[in-house]
């Protein structure tokens, strides 16, 4: 299964491009850190996505720097950002563009033009996206699957790449509105902020308090960042890996026969095949960022929290148990160990 892939990755070429992309990456890392203090998983898991062509959903209190982390990995990405602000009254047609009369003033004849809206960019930043009501939240629906959005009947590529990142609040219910699962499921992480240390907080202070802005410079572009998405897929995995990896996603469905006992009483419904295809894809990417041509069994470990958080749906029992997604996934880790190497 991996033979050929693997024998791919040993050619010279490959071997340069395998390289730029290590330097790249940590690049982008140290441009990231010039403004960003901290929260190093959370910017581990966000580039992986952007290296799989992935979207990620940040969960964040205010004040932990989920749209100043965005902004900033937008500048030293070298690509086109937009950030909409999303609030109850914002429609669809505010995020794809819509359709305007434009009447030529020499002939007096009308036409439709199409003027694009926010969704046309590379770097997306959905900011607080659960203040807006599902219509407007579906309107990134066919954008983050297909690449592309339909206005009037009339279809329209967005720029490649298109990297969706949005942010959400996890303690303000007044006036949100919980996302679809068909749209959660759309989001390769559900990636959380939490506080930083006290050490790191003096680095912001440090960082904030003075009359030095600082600012994160380019250091790729749009058609590198497709080629290292390409070259991602090029990573192999064996075949002990890879069923490793679908048997933990399927442990997560209470009806499969193979699921643990605590998974059938907790979990009303697990994660989708998609669940699996991100889990092995983020593998692939983080193999290649640790300087590894295969994807390991820890790979897929540390990568199956983030991922599946926001794929499964608890049922009453877990309520009542003060239970969360990531407590039922820890315990499906332990419950499937992982084979030796």
């Amino acid at each position: 299964m991996s033979t050929l892939a693997t024998s791919q990755l040993q050619s010279e070429e490959l071997k340069g491009r395998i390289a730029r992309f290590r330097e790249v990456d940590a690049e982008i890392v140290r441009q990231v850190r010039r403004v960003i203090v901290g929260q190093d998983e959370v910017l581990e898991q966000i580039m992986i996505g952007l290296f799989v062509g992935g979207h990620c959903l940040i969960t964040g209190l205010p004040g932990t720097a989920k749209t100043l982390l965005v902004r900033t990995l937008a500048q030293s990405l070298g690509l086109l950002f937009k950030r909409i602000q999303f609030t109850p009254d914002l429609m669809p047609s505010d995020i794809t563009g819509t359709d305007i009369i434009e009447e030529d003033t020499t002939t007096g004849h009308r036409t439709w033009t199409f003027v694009q809206g926010p969704i046309f960019a590379n770097v997306l930043l959905a900011d607080e996206i659960n203040r807006t009501p599902p219509k407007t939240q579906s309107a990134l629906l066919e954008a983050m699957q297909e690449l592309a959005c339909t206005v009037r009947g009339n279809n329209y590529k967005l720029p490649a790449p298109f990297f969706v990142l949005a942010t959400q609040n996890p303690i303000e219910l007044e006036g949100t509105y919980p996302l679809p699962e068909a749209q959660l499921d759309r989001f390769l992480f559900n990636t959380v902020l939490d506080y930083l240390t006290p050490k790191e907080e003096m680095q912001v202070i440090d960082l904030t308090t003075t009359t030095h802005v600082a600012q994160a410079d380019p250091v790729t572009n749009a058609g590198e960042i497709l080629d290292f998405q390409q070259l991602v897929r090029m990573v192999p995995i064996g075949e002990s890996v890879a069923r490793y990896a679908i048997d933990l996603v399927r442990a997560t469905r209470s009806r499969d026969e193979t699921a643990p006992d605590f998974v059938q009483k907790y979990v009303n419904y697990g994660a989708s095949v998609r669940a699996a295809q991100f889990l092995v894809l983020a593998g692939k990417a983080r193999a290649l960022k640790k300087g590894r041509y295969h994807v390991s069994y820890e790979d897929i470990r540390v990568l199956f929290i983030p991922i599946l958080r926001h794929r499964i749906l608890l049922n009453f029992h877990a309520e009542s148990d003060r239970l969360r997604a990531d407590d039922i996934l820890r315990q499906v880790l332990d419950w499937k160990a992982a084979p030796r190497e």
